[in-house]
């Protein structure tokens, strides 16, 4: 398991403070960049909960704003990106599409969401890699 996985297991699985998924997906990344858990946590305290409206998915923003501390947002990057998520769920990164079909599959929301975190960390890191 590579470290980026492994820190976005940590703060998915914290009991004491609640990461959401667009800090889950940013924090690992941030760090490595010399950035703290902290300043990342406040980059991202918007975008978790679908940018708190059940809209574009956290963890799909968190994604996005890790390719930039990255300094890999370029334009094929974040297609890339974009294109993959969305081809693993039906075409959608709406939080409110994806939480509803996750339920109508009887599924729980957490497990579901750390999913959508360790599903964009693994899409990360691949395009770092490339």
């Amino acid at each position: 398991m590579s470290a980026y996985m492994e820190r976005a297991k940590q703060l998915r699985a914290s009991t004491s403070v609640h990461y959401n998924c667009a800090q889950s997906a940013l924090v690992p990344f941030a760090e490595q960049q010399g950035y703290t858990a902290e300043q990342a946590c406040a980059f991202a305290a918007a975008f978790g909960q679908g940018m708190q409206t059940a809209n574009l998915c956290g963890a799909f923003t968190g994604a996005l704003m890790a390719l930039g501390v990255c300094g890999k947002a370029d334009r094929k990057n974040v297609v890339a990106l974009t294109r993959r998520m969305r081809q693993n769920h039906d075409g959608t990164l709406l939080c409110a599409e994806l939480l509803r079909k996750n339920a109508e599959a009887g599924g729980e929301r957490k497990p579901h969401c750390d999913a959508m975190v360790f599903e964009a960390v693994a899409l990360v890191e691949e395009i770092l890699e490339a």
